[in-house]
């Protein structure tokens, strides 16, 4: 990021990723009325790029295009340019990507789209664009100049074409609710997330953890195939080259389909969402070391490198350092030889894929041989890179709070405490959790992001579904009615802020005078989506309050989405969950002890709530509104228990 020039008015701004651009020669303004009234004012187009501090192709036009002078002074003549931090407003990023897509035009960041003054309907859009003509894309300048002509000389086939974007935008999003849910959806979308999840080799390579965590939870009901591939999911995310064997965290995905370089840069969301189905993994048998090697070393990873001393996680680190992707990550081979001793390069070599002559540019990223447990040598050898590689500079971190991030985490870590035993990740969500109550709620506002402290931009549906969650989450572990009490007040929140009360479901945001369409946000992406988890928060505070009304609106949500579960099952595993939450909800009530003991399990539709039974019952089941005799054993318990998650639905 140069910081030579006058800087512009993203100087002043709080988002790490705009201040980045604070020293373009472009006269870039942050989203919000002035902007948007200078561009109705003087009729000219407005430019909005889109993107997060940590996105490698942003950086890259940052120091291209938008740093060019020839491209700024054309920019500042015919538009006003605006630069939005996709992680402060998702729903604009949501709308205006989705009418990318519908645009014929392929979605990524950064998200450039050219809207219209006033109605801010988008006319046009693309992803990166070179400083000239190259990969197959035109150069920014000559975008620039068409799409000023056009705006200029064609007004009447302008319209025509806003109208149609328009129309395909409200259309894509405007759902009919179903009088009734259809059974045997959960089977019936089997063979699709299995397609999704299935090794085949291809590029590039994604976590996709919604999907590989809907595959396990079907494992109990006999689809075999899914409960492998989710195990496939989980060893090819512990031992590949996406995972950071050496200081801990995931990367965000990797470009092959081998799992063996990665796009470097680490985002808070991905290696929470890993934690939480790493350890559903071991719960659910599947003891393999790798899994608790890597939601071990990625919890050290988090607490030396992403915890703010105040106790909340910090958003991302960069893919780059000292201008190049990776360079704090990767190993020439020369260095492992000068670095470690004889012993400890052969048992590196035993363990991991190396070669000489490297696997990513001439060098080494490294991706292990099996999931079994490493030896002291080997981790001896890694303890050493470690040590040399805390001296180099590293990528850069940004440090803002993002409440469903760090809700995701909370879960992870609740998750990773109660199934391997481990006080300290309990006591580090706990932090995170009463941050977050104390500072992102102001007189009656909850807020999504928070700068240093102090809290900014109202929060989404996903901050409510995730934090939520995440309350619920601490209440099983901890059995602790603060956590209860706060779930209960922000679900109250959300539905007061985002219910539709016309159809059902959740709206994606508020209501603002800035936002084209109200988007309802039910299909899955690198995280859940909103109404998916908020389904399941429902149904388990029905379970733990006896409040039939929360059922009656999951199943209301559900049913306003019963259409695209049926036809793209793909599109929306987490809506799947809450189906299956919604069919087969289980409460069990024991003493404290057995409840811990349950924790340790994979119960995929079961809420876990302490309370006193009457000897001599060990506990008592419910199934949904049925209340089943009271049981007496452990083992009566468990048979059970997996007879319960699995029974048919009349």
């Amino acid at each position: 990021m140069s910081t030579a020039g006058t800087p512009n008015r993203l100087l002043q701004e709080k988002s790490l990723y705009l201040r980045k651009h604070a020293y373009n020669p472009i006269d870039w303004l942050p989203w919000g009325p002035e902007a948007l009234a200078k561009a109705e004012r003087e009729d000219r187009p407005l430019f909005v790029s889109i993107g997060y501090s940590s996105c490698h192709w942003c950086t890259v036009m940052e120091n291209e295009a938008f740093s060019d002078p020839e491209i700024a002074r054309y920019m500042n003549a015919h538009f006003v340019a605006i630069k939005v931090d996709r992680e402060e407003r998702p729903d604009l990023d949501a709308i205006y990507m989705q009418a990318l897509q519908l645009m014929n035009q392929q979605g990524g960041w950064p998200l450039n789209i050219f809207l219209s003054p006033g109605d801010l309907v988008p006319f046009y859009g693309g992803t990166y664009f070179p400083l000239q003509d190259r990969y197959g894309r035109p150069g920014f300048l000559r975008v620039l100049e068409a799409i000023a002509n056009y705006y200029r000389s064609d007004r009447k086939r302008l319209s025509e074409h806003k109208e149609r974007v328009l129309e395909a935008l409200q259309a894509s999003n405007r759902l009919v609710p179903q009088a009734e849910l259809p059974g045997g959806l959960l089977r019936e979308a089997a063979p699709q997330i299995g397609s999704i999840l299935k090794r085949d080799g291809m590029g590039p390579s994604f976590p996709m953890v919604p999907y590989a965590g809907f595959a396990l939870r079907l494992g109990r009901f006999g689809e075999v195939a899914l409960a492998e591939y989710a195990c496939e999911r989980g060893e090819d995310l512990a031992t590949g080259g996406i995972f950071d064997h050496v200081g801990g965290g995931f990367h965000r995905y990797t470009v092959d389909g081998t799992w063996t370089v990665p796009h470097f840069e680490k985002m808070l969301y991905d290696n929470a969402q890993i934690v939480e189905f790493l350890s559903d993994l071991w719960a659910s048998g599947l003891k393999t070391p790798a899994f608790k090697r890597a939601v071990f070393k990625s919890y050290a990873w988090l607490v030396r490198e992403m915890t703010d001393e105040r106790g909340y996680f910090y958003a991302a680190q960069d893919a780059d350092s000292e201008g190049e992707e990776g360079k704090f990550y990767i190993w020439r081979f020369a260095e492992l030889e000068q670095i470690l001793d004889t012993e400890q390069l052969a048992a590196l070599e035993a363990a991991f894929f190396i070669r000489s002559e490297g696997n990513f540019e001439g060098q080494i990223v490294l991706q292990r041989r099996d999931e079994g447990e490493l030896n002291p040598d080997t981790e001896q050898a890694l303890d050493k890179l470690f040590a040399v590689r805390q001296k180099r500079i590293p990528p850069a971190t940004d440090t803002k709070l993002i409440v469903a991030w760090n809700a995701l985490m909370i879960s992870g870590l609740v998750r990773a405490a109660s199934v391997f035993q481990q006080s300290a990740f309990g006591e580090t969500a706990i932090r995170a959790a009463r941050f977050i109550l104390d500072r992102q709620r102001v007189d009656g506002q909850f807020y999504r992001i928070g700068y240093d402290g102090e809290p900014a931009v109202p929060a989404r549906a996903e901050d409510y579904a995730f934090f939520i969650k995440a309350l619920l989450d601490l209440f099983e572990h901890t059995q602790a009615g603060e956590w209860l009490e706060a779930a209960l007040d922000l679900q109250r929140q959300m539905d007061e802020k985002l219910w539709d009360l016309e159809l059902g479901g959740y709206f994606s945001a508020p209501v603002s005078p800035d936002l084209l369409i109200r988007e309802k946000e039910y299909q899955d992406s690198a995280t859940p989506s909103a109404n998916g988890v908020a389904a399941v928060n429902l149904v388990r505070l029905f379970l733990l309050t006896d409040e039939l009304a929360y059922f009656d609106r999951a199943g209301g949500l559900l049913r306003q989405f019963a259409q695209i579960l049926a036809q793209s099952p793909r599109a929306c595993p987490s809506l799947l969950a809450g189906y299956d939450w919604y069919q087969h909800p289980v409460l069990v009530q024991s003493g404290s002890e057995q409840i811990s003991r349950l924790l340790c399990g994979y119960w995929p539709t079961a809420v876990l709530k302490a309370a006193p039974v009457q000897p001599p019952a060990l506990a008592l089941v419910c199934e949904g509104l049925r209340c089943l005799e009271p049981i007496e054993t452990e083992a009566q318990l468990e048979t059970q228990l997996r007879t319960s998650l699995i029974r048919e639905v009349s």
